[in-house]
């Protein structure tokens, strides 16, 4: 995303919507026929709430439709088709890439109705329709003695649909996997409007749908693996003088064999925004600060993995506080998922990164992007689930008195250096629009004309969440150095 287009979408606060007259347009006069008054939403003053993710602002759509079943989802698919408009499905919209926001007069697919979840606990299963909350999953599943371990951080707010779409991770992820590793079959509506049903066998298609952001085709329900949860935890916090030598704790322990259920971090900034926040007793001093939990059934061999991840710690210079109860515990992790809201009181608007590298790598990286966001002069933080190396440096910044364009150039010199270092740009918010443009320093050409083939292929007419991931086409010749 170029500087001007960043400045227009964070400054869409103070921008007049742009909209048309639509209560004679063809589209919703055809939906409200079809799907009626309760599933279509055609006012601005409705159709205005569904123009923005949790960080950008888009074009306010032409209609709204709110389906409540997959039959819902195929009319409306076919009406959009066949008046030649875009379709952008859309969940809670707390995305932090610009995943779901219209950069186009669309019609948005809002799946927040489809609520249906299902629990089998002889298959070890879930079935659950788009809109399910992430949370409710293993609510459903615990009076079963089962749970559904991908756990992002909005997890009490975001849906099942868009953490598929963004096959979205969270602290559990090192140990336990991501959401694409819980998926056992798949639904989805294609750009035509006909229904598939996938499994994960031969071609594993729905391998191919899941983190493709919705635009590849829209998902209508998902079946889910669930597991036990582990006997016993145990949390463990270190502190450090340095932010590199967090990365050198977790590269040791688990070079030493450590797997740890969570392996969080959160640098000083972090630290000084959440204890601003909830005033936790969290050491402010620190310029890094793991949060660690170990599991399993077996308590002797919790605890030795736990000691063992505490020498690591040790080894390289942090100060170690074991949680001596479970509601101790339970207070450090909440410092962890309490970090959104906490830095939403610094500045109004962020851009948030999602960069994954090798953990061999960690401490050099987190080291030079802290030396990046000094030189900037803008209000940088790190934190992420360094466990698996996914790290999310935040760029804090108010557009009215800073400047977007210098927002733009930190995040690109940000993904520079994850690629530089063997790294990726995301690894579970996204690419969306806010890392379209960085896909030309991190993918070869060739594999990236095979992306817009397959695109081709499922969506030959673009209409699925057009303008995300991949850069224009016609811009190729455009290419970072």
């Amino acid at each position: 995303m170029t500087p001007e287009k960043l400045a227009l979408t964070t400054n869409s606060r103070a921008r007049k919507p742009r909209s048309v007259g639509v209560a004679g347009h063809p589209l919703a006069a055809e939906l409200l026929a079809r799907l009626g008054p309760k599933k279509v939403l055609h006012r601005l003053s409705e159709r205005l709430n569904y123009r923005y993710d949790a960080i950008q602002f888009g074009v306010t759509p032409l209609c709204v439709v709110l389906p409540e079943s997959t039959e819902d989802v195929v009319t409306a698919v076919k009406v959009a088709r066949g008046a030649g408009v875009p379709i952008i499905g859309r969940g809670a919209a707390s995305g932090l890439s610009g995943g779901v926001t219209p950069l186009q007069e669309s019609l948005v697919i809002s799946f927040t109705r489809m609520t249906r979840l299902e629990v089998f606990p002889q298959r070890r299963e879930a079935v659950a329709q788009p809109g399910v909350v992430t949370l409710q999953v293993s609510e459903a599943a615990k009076p079963h003695g089962l749970i559904y371990p991908p756990d992002p951080a909005s997890f009490r707010t975001s849906t099942i649909g868009g953490n598929l779409g963004e096959n979205a991770g969270g602290p559990l992820c090192f140990k336990y996997g991501v959401s694409g590793d819980y998926v056992r079959a798949l639904e989805f509506v294609d750009a035509e409007g006909e229904v598939h049903r996938l499994t994960r066998e031969a071609y594993d298609l729905a391998g191919l749908l899941i983190g493709s952001e919705g635009t590849l085709g829209l998902i209508t329900e998902a079946t889910l693996r669930l597991t036990p949860p582990p006997r016993y935890a145990r949390t463990l916090m270190a502190h450090f003088a340095e932010v590199g030598q967090a990365a050198e704790a977790v590269s040791a322990a688990i070079a030493a064999g450590a797997v740890p259920a969570k392996l969080e971090f959160m640098d000083r900034a972090c630290v000084g925004a959440v204890e601003d926040y909830l005033h936790l007793g969290l050491p402010r001093e620190a310029e890094a600060v793991l949060l660690i939990d170990t599991d399993g059934d077996d308590l002797d061999t919790v605890e030795e993995e736990r000691a063992l991840v505490e020498r690591a710690c040790l080894g390289a210079g942090g100060v170690v506080r074991r949680a001596q109860s479970e509601a101790e515990g339970e207070a450090l992790w909440r410092a962890r998922r309490s970090i959104s809201p906490a830095l939403g009181r610094i500045r109004p608007q962020r851009m948030n990164e999602d960069i994954v590298v090798p953990r061999s790598v960690l401490a050099e990286v987190v080291r030079e992007i802290r030396a990046l966001g000094d030189a900037s002069g803008l209000h940088l933080v790190q934190f992420g689930h360094i466990g698996d190396g996914n790290l999310h440096p935040n760029i804090l910044f108010d557009p009215r008195t800073e400047s977007v364009g210098a927002v733009h150039d930190l995040a690109h010199e940000i993904a520079l250096v994850a690629i530089r270092h063997g790294g990726v740009l995301s690894g579970e918010h996204g690419i969306g629009t806010m890392k379209r443009d960085f896909m030309r320093d991190a993918v070869d050409p060739v594999t990236l004309q095979a992306l817009r083939d397959v695109k081709r292929a499922l969506d030959p007419a673009g209409a699925l969440n057009p303008g995300k991931i991949l850069p224009p086409e016609e811009e190729s010749s455009h290419a970072h150095p």
